[in-house]
This record gives structure tokens, C-alpha cells and sequence, in this order.
């Protein structure tokens, strides 16, 4: 779909389970490349960053891999729009709290710092963690990601911790013993904690319209 050899980068990092990305991609008929080379993001036409895992071994890894300065040059300079999904999501954030068995640091872990903000335990009191299943998404406004989904949609959840940012960068919250922000967003730069590709049609439709921006 994509012409002058642009694709869409998913961004392997060697955490979570990128094929049911790289199906909804394909499945919408778009281009993709599974990379951890970042030199192929010269070719990006949108950038995804996946991963289920923790905050600090997720950082580890894309330190480990130099993608860093490579995400924030393309996102911030190169204005590619950008989706973090899950734990993709709260790598955007300033700083993480989360260690690597799942349980809190005391030391936060520096994260992409792509939308200002830091990654805590859910709170919920009466719910178990983590949160498993399906969820509604309520929407705070209207973005290029959201357009002509249904507002109050169900999507699908696994995660113990949530992004604390900005109201202003806010799209949508959910529900879960307390409420928490299931989508950001900042100009060309979005995340769902939520998992999209995972999410029937619904997640699709979203994906699609991430998929379509600037296009």
C-alpha cells in the first residue's frame, strides 16, 4: 500500500509477542519490516513499539540494542507517527518504576521520555492484578486515532501498571478499581495500554487509523 519504499517499522526488542502485530498489519494490507536495525527507520513510514515485559527490561533491551536516540530523532525530528503498545506505551514516559520481577523500584529506570510522565502500580483495592481482559476505553477527545470509533468500545488489557501524565495528554481513561490513562497521545505520538491487534475489529479499526495518518 505504502509506495516510495516506505514501511511501517514494528520494532523488535526481543519482548512480547510481536506476530499478532505484525498479523494486524498485514491484515490491513500494509507494508511492514521487523527490525531492531536502526538504520532501517530511514525507511519509516509509521514506527510501532510493541513488548509485554516490565518497564526496566524493556529500557535494558532498546539501551542494549542503541535504539534510544534513533526513536527520539525519528518521533521528534522526523515527526513519524509513533505507536506504543502496552508496555510500548509506557516505555514513552520520563521515568518507570517498575523492576524487572514485576515489582516496585525504589530507583526509577529513565525511560524514552517522548511524552512527559512516569510509569506507577495500578491502584485498585477491590480488583486483582493485573488486569486481564476486556475493558471499556472512555475518550476525553477527539484525535486521528480515535476517529469513528465508538466511544465507551471494549478492548482488550493485560497490565499491572499505568501511565501518570498531563491531563492535556490524555485521549482516553478506563476503569479498573481505579481510573487510570488508556491512551496518550502528543502530536504525532501516540500509546494505548490496551492491545489493539488484540481487540477484534475494533482494534483494527484503530490500528488502521493510526496507520493512515499523515498517509
Amino acid at each position: 500500500m505504502l509506495g516510495n519504499n516506505k514501511k511501517v517499522i514494528i520494532i523488535d526488542y526481543q519482548l512480547g509477542n510481536i506476530s499478532s502485530v505484525i498479523n494486524a498489519v498485514k491484515t490491513l494490507g500494509f507494508n511492514y519490516e521487523l527490525t531492531n536495525n536502526k538504520e532501517k527507520f530511514e525507511y519509516a513510514s509509521h514506527i510501532i513499539l510493541p513488548g509485554v515485559g516490565s518497564f526496566k527490561k524493556g529500557m535494558e533491551n532498546i539501551n542494549n540494542l542503541g535504539l534510544k536516540n534513533a526513536i527520539k530523532n525519528y518521533t521528534l525530528k522526523e515527526n513519524i507517527p509513533f505507536l506504543g503498545i502496552c508496555l510500548g506505551m509506557q516505555l514513552l514516559a520520563t521515568e518507570g518504576y517498575e523492576a524487572e520481577d514485576g515489582l516496585k523500584n525504589n530507583k526509577p529506570t529513565p525511560g524514552l521520555d517522548l511524552i512527559r510522565g512516569k510509569i506507577i502500580k495500578l491502584e485498585s483495592k477491590k480488583e486483582k492484578l493485573p488486569h486481564i481482559g476486556w475493558n471499556n476505553v472512555k475518550f476525553l477527545r477527539n484525535t486521528p486515532l480515535n476517529n469513528n470509533i465508538r466511544n465507551d468500545s471494549h478492548f482488550y488489557f493485560i497490565h499491572s501498571w499505568v501511565f501518570e501524565c498531563e491531563k492535556k495528554n490524555i485521549i482516553s481513561t478506563t476503569e479498573y478499581g481505579s481510573y487510570f490513562t488508556s491512551i496518550v497521545g502528543q502530536n504525532n505520538i501516540y500509546g494505548t495500554q490496551f492491545h489493539p491487534e488484540k481487540s477484534l475489529d475494533v482494534g483494527l479499526g484503530m490500528l488502521n487509523n493510526f496507520l493512515h495518518i499523515n498517509a
